[in-house]
């Protein structure tokens, strides 16, 4: 750990978080191609879902989501914080970033059973369930597109660097 800094992520939280921004990346890539590949890299991140889900048991203090999933009151608090430019600044997940934490793993846990459903006997060739897939797929990007947009602009208003402290696990104490 660095000088003045204080360990938040835990290596289990952020190899996970960055094994799901691979997998994604990777079945983004692999998109066009129905096979193995697709679905190992599908089973990848279900596995990583998994993982994440159960390190919220085991995991440090703010691995732990009922350290950082809020109720819907402190959660609309926030919100109106923010868009009054007086939101505080959290070492671990703020209340709109826990909320997008289960959103983030609800939507690839539920794009991965659906891809998984189009390889089962039951649903082999017919086109909804492509089509469900492929559309939370889009919703997965959406959701994605705005992490980014969050992390940034909690980087920016809080001057510090959010990608930086997921790779090193270290932010500044308050």
């Amino acid at each position: 750990m660095l000088k003045n800094k204080v360990r938040i992520w835990d290596l289990p939280v952020r190899l996970l978080h960055w094994l799901l921004v691979a997998s994604i990346a990777a079945a983004w890539y692999t998109s066009g191609q129905t096979g193995p590949l697709h679905e190992y890299i599908g089973y990848a991140a279900a596995a990583a879902v998994t993982a994440r889900l159960l390190w919220n048991f085991a995991g440090s203090r703010h691995a732990r989501f009922a350290e950082f999933v809020l109720g819907v009151q402190p959660t609309l608090a926030y919100l109106r914080q923010v868009l009054a430019g007086t939101a505080p600044r959290y070492l671990g997940h703020n209340p709109l970033g826990g909320w997008m934490v289960v959103a983030l793993l609800s939507c690839v846990a539920l794009v991965a059973f659906s891809g998984w459903l189009t390889t089962t006997d039951l649903l082999w060739g017919y086109a909804w369930p492509v089509l469900i897939h492929e559309s939370l797929a889009w919703l997965l990007v959406a959701l994605i597109a705005a992490h980014l947009a969050g992390v940034a602009f909690t980087s920016w208003k809080h001057r510090e660097n959010l990608v930086a402290a997921m790779l090193s696990g270290d932010k500044a104490p308050d």
